[in-house]
């Protein structure tokens, strides 16, 4: 998905295949730094069991440079 896509999405969650092609990198380094070092993602995440949930509003904060970390 691109920015725009994702700021017209009526979605409120997103995973990592959604926002990795933004960040250029592979969806699996997302989930694993989530599970690791999700403070050093600079968006919330949602851990719920292996999967990663990332909620689309602080995301898009996050890369209009607006979201406090």
């Amino acid at each position: 998905m691109t920015l725009q896509q994702i700021e017209s999405d009526t979605r409120e969650i997103l995973i990592p295949a959604d926002i990795a092609p933004i960040l250029e990198c592979d969806p699996h380094d997302i989930r694993v730094a989530a599970h690791q070092k999700p403070e050093l993602l600079g968006f919330p995440v949602i851990l719920i069991g292996n999967r990663v949930k990332i909620p689309r509003l602080a995301f898009l904060e996050f890369m209009k440079g607006r979201l406090a970390t």
